[in-house]
């Protein structure tokens, strides 16, 4: 082996790893994100692309009829309700559109459409008894799957690193 030449491949090692470290921290790709807020718990996530859209369904805990939340991804990155769908004006359900919305009755459901409420993230409280919370995206994922009944979790579009998808749990691929 000829002299000098080992430190300078060790150089080149450690120079490498730290590239690979500092490009596995940055966050680029952009996730639906359910996190404990003011936590370091495990996520749970879902990688999306542009225009992404998810709803959560639930079982509402008085009337006990499924009520579904429909979520686009704006812009600017920030979470959109624009529908809301359930079956019953009990306890807790609008009886009617706010300003600009469209109200509607279709198959025995109710729909508030044309909804542009905006957040910035939202906190959803996984229920334990009855609620059974899912997030469709696609097809239905129960979020107790993923996520302690009980527990409230931040919900946001997030661009995440490969170590956070790496420590967290890729919804679309746990079933």
């Amino acid at each position: 082996m000829k002299k000098g030449r080992f430190p300078k491949f060790i150089m080149y090692l450690v120079f490498f790893l730290i590239l690979l470290t500092i490009f596995a921290a940055i966050p680029l790709q952009e996730s639906l994100v359910f996190q404990p807020p003011h936590s370091t718990a495990k996520i749970a996530y879902i990688p999306i692309k542009d225009n992404a859209h998810f709803k959560i369904k639930y079982t509402h805990s008085i009337h006990l009829t499924d009520v579904v939340e429909s979520y686009k991804m704006t812009s600017d990155h920030k979470i959109q309700q624009y529908e809301l769908e359930y079956q019953d004006f009990a306890i807790g359900m609008p009886a009617n559109a706010g300003e600009g919305e469209r109200f509607m009755r279709k198959n025995g459901k109710y729909y508030i459409g044309n909804m542009k409420r905006i957040f910035p993230f939202f906190n959803l409280r996984i229920g334990q008894v009855r609620a059974n919370h899912r997030v469709i995206f696609d097809q239905e994922y129960p979020l107790s799957r993923y996520i302690k009944p009980g527990t409230t979790v931040k919900v946001e579009f997030r661009k995440l690193s490969i170590f956070q998808r790496w420590k967290g749990v890729n919804i679309l691929e746990s079933i």
